[in-house]
C-alpha cells in the first residue's frame, strides 16, 4: 500500500492514520528512520528495531542462553598480586 504525508514547517510529517495504526505508532513513540544503498526510506518504531536486535542476538547465542549466562561468560579472573 502507498500513503502520502506533505512536510509542512520545520520538517514536521503526519503519518497517515491509517498506517499508524497499522503499525501500531502511538502518541509519544521514537521512530527510527534508515536509508538503504539505494536512497530509499524505511521506518520502524524503536521497539520494532529492539525486537529485531533481540531475534538476531537469540538466534547466535540459542534459546537456551540466559542473563545469568551472559554475566558469567564476563567474569574475569584476574591474576594474584
Amino acid at each position: 500500500m502507498t500513503y502520502h504525508a506533505k512536510v509542512i514547517a520545520g520538517g514536521k510529517v503526519v503519518i497517515p492514520a491509517d498506517l499508524r495504526r497499522e503499525l501500531e505508532i502511538k502518541d509519544g513513540d521514537s521512530i527510527v528512520f534508515e536509508r538503504d544503498g539505494a536512497g530509499a526510506v524505511t521506518m520502524r518504531t524503536f521497539l520494532q528495531v529492539v525486537a529485531e536486535e533481540q531475534r538476531k542476538f537469540r538466534a547466535m547465542v540459542g534459546p537456551d542462553y540466559s542473563v545469568d549466562d551472559f554475566l558469567a561468560d564476563r567474569v574475569v579472573d584476574w591474576p594474584e598480586a
